[in-house]
Parts: structure tokens; sequence; C-alpha cells
């Protein structure tokens, strides 16, 4: 039986990082945000959907959807953003659910479901374990100016837009500390695979 393992955090709390090194361990790595995109893609039911309720005009010359266009629709248009929403979760629920099901017959011993927003979306039914990828506030808001270019405000409008991470601390089997190097990150990431016999 494989463990179905939910890898999650916070914008900006190095979730990213913990995921390619589990990947680089050869465990299969099935990304939320990847699937997202692939479920948008041209061809796909989601697709044909998007485009019928919200027009041609989100479309670009090449006939994918304009993400940015789509962006600035629902950002401040709830009951649109619930549209797109009911269109697009079901879709990548069922990309992951079949990924899953192969990496199942694979007998393979841990899969992981990156999820960013795993408690937010209600999503801790598809995992058996929770492994948080946590940094402080602080932390979080320095990474996140430094690698976006935003400015303070811009940072926190987007850390608060999500569940504080400390509020997902305890509902998380295990928390991974990264405020510090990337080696510490790892050897805490052993630590918790070790313990769960993986």
């Amino acid at each position: 039986m494989s463990l179905v393992i939910g890898l999650t955090g916070g914008i900006a709390s190095g979730k990213s990082t913990v995921s390619k090194m589990l990947a680089e361990m050869g465990m299969p790595v099935i990304d939320a945000d990847i699937e997202a995109r692939l479920a948008v893609g041209i061809g796909e039911k989601a697709y044909d959907d998007i485009i019928r309720h919200f027009g041609s005009s989100i479309v670009k010359e090449n006939g994918e959807i304009n993400r940015q266009k789509l962006g600035t629709i629902i950002f401040n248009d709830e009951a649109k953003r619930k549209l797109l929403n009911s269109i697009v979760h079901p879709a990548v629920r069922e990309r992951m659910a079949q990924k899953r099901q192969e990496a199942e017959a694979a007998s393979e011993k841990a899969i992981i479901m990156d999820i960013p927003l795993l408690f937010e979306s209600k999503l801790t039914s598809l995992v058996e374990k929770v492994i948080l990828v946590y940094v402080d506030e602080d932390t979080q808001l320095e990474r996140l100016m430094k690698r976006n270019g935003f400015s303070e405000a811009e940072a926190l409008s987007r850390i608060h837009s999500q569940m504080p991470l400390k509020d997902k601390v305890e509902l998380s089997d295990a928390v991974i500390d990264n405020t510090g190097r990337v080696d510490q990150t790892k050897q805490q990431l052993m630590g918790i695979l070790r313990d769960w016999g993986i």
C-alpha cells in the first residue's frame, strides 16, 4: 500500500524546495498547480467551459487562455471566482486522482500530493498524512518581496489571502521549519520519512 502524503505550505514558505527534494528521491510528486495549468489547456473540457462562460476576449492569439485577463475578471468578483473554481477544481481533482491511481498501481511506497491550498480547499480527505513547510510571517514577507519584487503591502496582501501558516501547524502531522539552511530542511524531511517508514 502506498502512503499518500499531502505536502503544503504558504506562499514563499519553501514548499517547492521540499517538493523538489522528494522528487529527487524518486517519489512521484503530483503537483496541483501543474495539474491546474494542464486542466485548462487547449482541447480540455475545462478550457471549453471557461471560454463558454467568460467569452473569447480571454483567449490569447495562440489559443491559450490569458491567465492575467481571467485573473483580473475574477479578482474583484466573488461570483465569477466561484464559477471559475467550480469549473477548474473538479477537473484538477480528476487529473490528480488519475495520477495517484497510476502511482498506486506501480506500488510506490509514498505518493506526494503537492497542494498549496490543502486546508483552504478542504482537500485533506485526499491524503493520509500532511507535511507542512513552515516559516514565520517575517521570513515569508522578506522572501516574497525579494523573490517577486513586491512592495511590503503587495506581499502582505498575498500572504493574508491564505490561511496563516501558524494555524496550519496543528492541522498537520509533521512540520518542517524552513527558516534555516537547505540542508537543515532536508534533515527534517529525512527524519519525518524515517518515522513514517519510508
